[in-house]
């Protein structure tokens, strides 16, 4: 029944009890309760018929948490993380946000309570990047606000490409994505026991251009100068090689080649445990999860195959490779 229906039976039931039927009798006849009678003619008793009256329904609007205070929490979900507020959480779930309501506010609400307050204050669950504590946030806003956009403007100057370089290493034995199962039991799938692993350098503009080396060995320096060859060969025009600081970048055999090639290539090293402001850590991700983590080969030459295969794919679409440069944080690079 709806409220007003709801109003109007409490409202005929205590005006028929008044005017002589009994309770047992009125219960009987608009089909309800004999309790239920009662407590409706207590409460008419102290309040009249305009005690009767619907009450609102449903979940009250607004939250138990003050403007400010909501503020306050949205602040520290935002720049915080709950371990460093010393909640024993690792990532802001429902549960860590429970119990900083609890210890900071002296708010006690359910989980789904606190879904529906993050919902309105806007925060979605997200699955977050992972960013080295070591990371040094001076040097990585002065390679955003000075020494790149230095080195871009010294390249257009001289007619060089810049290329973003990385390494990465796969096994047979890593998968990605879900299967279907039956509910409750985790499927199973069956893989040998032999597991076998290869190595890719690549290295990619934002203009589309993808140059990449499948290898077995280990990465080494001889292998890092194989691939330089290569690249300054197929760009025939001074290249900026954007990379990391791996040891074998600034081998001494390196530093030395690089040196004696200054006018064909040039090594340029990103801030230290900054791996987020690469683009070439994208197309190693993409990599990963659509050929190596999606396929099951049966020996390290099917592998190779597969990821030579994906990457030749990938290399005849520029667009392709040009959305790599759409992730927030290399956004800086796409121009």
């Amino acid at each position: 029944m709806s409220a007003d229906a709801q109003e109007a039976l409490r409202r005929r039931v205590v005006q028929a009890v008044r005017n002589g039927m009994s309770q047992t009798e009125a219960a009987r006849v608009f089909q309800v309760a004999r309790p239920t009678v009662t407590r409706w003619m207590g409460v008419a008793a102290t309040g009249s018929l305009r005690a009767l009256r619907a009450k609102p329904r449903g979940r009250p609007p607004g939250t138990q948490v003050a403007a400010a205070d909501a503020a306050r929490v949205v602040r520290l979900i935002v720049g915080r993380c709950p371990d460093q507020l010393r909640l024993p959480f690792t990532l802001w779930t429902r549960e860590a946000v429970q119990r900083l309501l609890r210890r900071d506010f002296g708010i006690e609400v359910s989980v789904w309570t606190v879904g529906r307050y993050l919902a309105q204050w806007g925060l979605t669950p997200q699955k977050p990047l992972t960013r080295a504590y070591e990371q040094n946030p001076g040097a990585v806003r002065r390679w955003l606000d000075d020494e790149y956009p230095a080195i871009r403007t010294e390249a257009r100057a001289i007619g060089a490409e810049i290329h973003w370089g990385d390494e990465m290493g796969f096994r047979s034995d890593y998968h990605a994505g879900r299967t279907y199962g039956q509910r409750g039991q985790t499927p199973v799938v069956p893989a040998t026991g032999q597991r076998f692993r290869a190595n890719v350098i690549s290295a990619l503009t934002n203009r589309g251009r993808l140059a990449f080396m499948v290898f077995r060995e280990g990465f080494t320096a001889a292998v890092f100068l194989r691939f330089l060859r290569r690249l300054i060969r197929l760009v025939r025009r001074p290249v900026f090689l954007v990379v990391d600081s791996h040891p074998v970048h600034r081998a001494r055999p390196v530093t030395q080649w690089v040196t004696a090639h200054a006018d064909a290539i040039r090594l340029v090293f990103l801030p230290g445990y900054s791996p987020d402001l690469n683009p070439d850590e994208f197309l190693n991700h993409d990599v990963k999860v659509n050929t190596v983590g999606r396929q099951r080969p049966a020996d390290q030459a099917q592998l190779i195959a597969n990821v030579r295969s994906y990457l030749r794919i990938t290399q005849h679409h520029p667009a392709a490779v040009r959305r790599l440069f759409d992730a927030p944080s290399v956004r800086y690079a796409a121009a």
